[in-house]
C-alpha cells in the first residue's frame, strides 16, 4: 500500500494507509461485490422463474430447457447494459431507475433465444410464447432485483458518510439522509470546511463516502482530494455549491472534455400531454373496475363506523388554479370542516400548507384508510372527469392557494395528481420548501417515463406507511 501511495503522491501530500484503513477498504469492496453477486443471482432466479412459467405456457419441454441453457448469455447481456455496476456509481440507485434497461435486457434475451433456434424449426416458439417470455422476464427480474437490494440493505452495515461543509447545503444533505432510508447510509461525522478536511485526513480511514456540501469547492481542492479518495477507495459525492444555478431543469452533457449544462426552457410537447391524458383515462377506467369490490367494502366499513355519508367532497385548486370538487372516502367526523378553524388558523401559518400529525377529527376506519392511502381511490373519478391526473402535484385547498406567493404558482401549471413527487419523496414529513422543490423538479422534467417511475415508487411508500398521517 505504501508503494502505491508514493506512486500517486508524496508523503507530504497523503497520509500513509494504516492497517485499519486497509481493512476498511476490503470491507467497502466486499459490500459492492456482494451486491453485484446478489443482483446476478436475482437475474438467474428470474430466468429460472421464466422457465417454470414456460413449463405451463409452452407446448414443448424444450422451451424451458433452452431458456435455462441461455442463462449465461442473459447474464453477459445484463453486464453489458450496466445492470451490475450502477449502484456503486451513485449515492442513490433504485431498481425502478433501471427499469428501461431491464426491458432492453429482456427484449435482447428473448430475441437471442429466438435467433439461435432459427436453423431448427422444431425448437421455435410462437409469438404468444415470445411475449410470455418477454413479459415474465421483465416482471421477475424487477421483483427479484428489488428484493435482492432490500435484503442487501437488511444484512449489510450502512455506508459511513463524512459531510464536509455547514450551512443550508450541508443541512439539506442531512435532511435527505433522514428522508430516504434506502440510501443505506449513516453520518459518521461532519467537518465545517474543506480546510478542516485537509488537516484531518486520518478521519477518512473510518468513512466510506465523503459528501462535499461546501461553497469552497474549486479545481485545486478536487485535484487534491480525488487521488486521496482513489487511494483509500472512499467514494466522493459533491453537492454543487450554487444549487440555484444548477436548478432541477438541467442536463449534463459533454463536448470532448468540456462539460455543458443545458437548461430545459421549452414547453411540454402536446404529444406528451395527449399520451399522458390517454394513460390517465385508461388507468383510471381499469382501476375503477378492478377496485369496485374494494370500494364496496370500504363504504360498508365507513357506514358501520360513523354512518353516512361515505364520500367527502372538498373544493381544491386544479390546473391553472381552477376550482374543482375533489372526492375522497370520508376519514373524518361529519362536521370536520366546521371544526377546522379550531385546529388551524390559516392567517397564522408560516407557509400555505398544513398537515396535522394527530388530527382529532379522524375516525377509526379513517385512520386506517389514511395510512394505506385508500381514501384517495375515489379520485379516479376526478381523473376520468379531466380534473386530475394519476401523477402530479397534490391539489391544495383554495384558502391556501390564495395565500401563495408568485414563486409558488408554478405548481398550478399542470393537473394535480392522485400520487406524485410529494408522496414518494417524503409525504407528510416534507417541509413546505422541500415539497415545492420536488414538485418543481417534476414539472420542469415532466415525461411519461417519470410518471411511470413515480407510480412504481408509490407502492413501497404506501406499504411502508412512512410520513402517512
Amino acid at each position: 500500500m505504501s508503494e502505491l501511495g508514493v506512486a500517486i503522491g508524496s508523503a507530504e501530500d497523503y497520509a500513509p494507509i494504516t492497517q485499519a484503513a486497509a481493512e476498511r477498504i476490503e470491507v467497502r469492496f466486499g459490500r459492492d461485490a456482494l451486491l453485484r453477486r446478489i443482483l446476478a443471482s436475482a437475474d438467474l432466479a428470474a430466468i429460472a422463474a421464466v422457465a417454470l412459467v414456460m413449463v405451463v405456457a409452452a407446448d414443448g419441454a424444450h422451451v424451458p430447457l433452452m431458456i435455462l441453457l441461455s442463462a449465461p448469455v442473459w447474464i453477459v447481456i445484463a453486464k453489458l447494459l450496466g445492470l451490475y455496476d450502477q449502484d456503486q456509481k451513485s449515492m442513490r440507485h433504485l431498481t425502478v431507475d433501471e427499469l428501461p434497461r431491464i426491458v432492453v435486457w429482456a427484449f435482447i434475451g428473448a430475441t437471442f433465444r429466438s435467433i439461435v433456434t432459427l436453423p431448427f424449426p422444431s425448437l421455435a416458439i410462437d409469438a404468444t410464447d415470445r411475449l410470455v417470455v418477454l413479459g415474465s422476464s421483465i416482471v421477475f427480474a424487477f421483483a427479484f432485483r428489488a428484493t435482492g437490494r432490500a435484503l442487501w440493505r437488511r444484512f449489510t452495515p450502512p455506508e459511513r458518510v463524512l459531510i464536509v461543509g455547514d450551512g443550508p447545503t450541508a443541512d439539506a444533505v442531512v435532511r435527505k439522509l433522514e428522508l430516504f432510508p434506502d440510501l443505506h447510509a449513516e453520518i459518521e461525522g461532519q467537518l465545517a470546511s474543506c480546510a478542516d478536511l485537509r488537516d484531518r485526513l486520518d478521519d477518512l480511514d473510518g468513512v466510506d463516502r465523503i459528501v462535499l456540501a461546501s461553497g469552497e469547492l474549486d479545481d485545486e481542492l478536487l485535484d487534491y482530494l480525488l487521488p486521496i479518495c482513489r487511494l483509500r477507495a472512499v467514494k466522493l459525492t459533491i453537492v454543487p455549491p450554487t444549487r440555484g444555478v444548477f436548478g432541477t431543469a438541467t442536463h449534463l452533457g459533454h463536448v470532448a472534455d468540456m462539460p455543458l449544462l443545458d437548461y430545459n426552457t421549452w414547453d411540454i410537447s402536446q404529444f406528451t400531454l395527449v399520451l399522458k391524458r390517454s394513460f390517465d383515462v385508461a388507468f383510471a377506467a381499469v382501476a375503477l373496475i378492478v377496485a369496485a369490490p374494494l370500494f364496496a367494502l370500504i363504504a360498508l366499513a365507513i357506514v358501520l363506523d360513523d354512518g353516512m355519508p361515505v364520500l367527502f367532497r372538498q373544493v381544491r385548486a386544479g390546473e391553472g388554479g381552477r376550482p374543482f370538487s375533489m372526492l375522497k372516502f370520508r376519514t373524518m367526523v361529519k362536521d370536520a370542516e366546521a371544526l377546522l378553524p379550531e385546529l388551524v388558523v390559516f392567517d397564522e401559518l408560516d407557509h400555505p400548507m398544513f398537515k396535522l400529525r394527530t388530527d382529532p377529527r379522524v375516525t377509526r376506519v379513517g385512520s386506517l384508510l389514511r395510512r394505506t392511502s385508500l381514501d384517495e381511490l375515489p379520485q379516479l373519478v376526478n381523473v376520468l372527469r379531466g380534473e386530475m391526473s394519476i401523477v402530479g402535484p397534490r391539489p391544495e385547498q383554495l384558502d391556501l392557494v390564495e395565500r401563495y406567493q408568485p414563486e409558488h404558482a408554478f405548481r398550478l401549471k399542470v393537473r394535480p395528481g392522485i400520487t406524485g413527487p410529494m408522496q414518494v419523496f417524503g409525504r407528510g414529513e416534507l417541509r413546505f420548501e422541500e415539497r415545492l422543490a420536488v414538485e418543481r423538479e417534476y414539472i420542469e422534467n415532466l415525461s411519461l417515463a417519470r410518471d411511470a417511475r413515480i407510480l412504481l415508487l408509490t407502492m413501497p411508500v404506501v406499504f411502508g406507511r412512512r410520513g402517512a398521517f
